[in-house]
């Protein structure tokens, strides 16, 4: 983790990686561990890009519900 804020286009390319996991089937700790960011980072970049995100314990097969 950088302690700094991620922006501009690099921030776009992070939430772009981040919900590309999540559809796939992980959960958001798993996320933020492969982008190296805290779970709310990751959860904030999720919801940025527009990801539905799953109910806790959800199905992680066949991307978002």
């Amino acid at each position: 983790m950088t302690g700094r804020p991620t922006t501009g286009e690099a921030r776009i390319r992070l939430r772009e990686h981040a919900a590309r996991l999540y559809i796939d089937g992980a959960s958001i700790p798993a996320v933020a561990q492969q982008i190296g960011r805290s779970y709310g980072t990751a959860r904030a970049l999720l919801l940025e890009a527009g990801v539905r995100l799953r109910k806790p314990g959800g199905s992680r097969m066949g991307g978002a519900q």
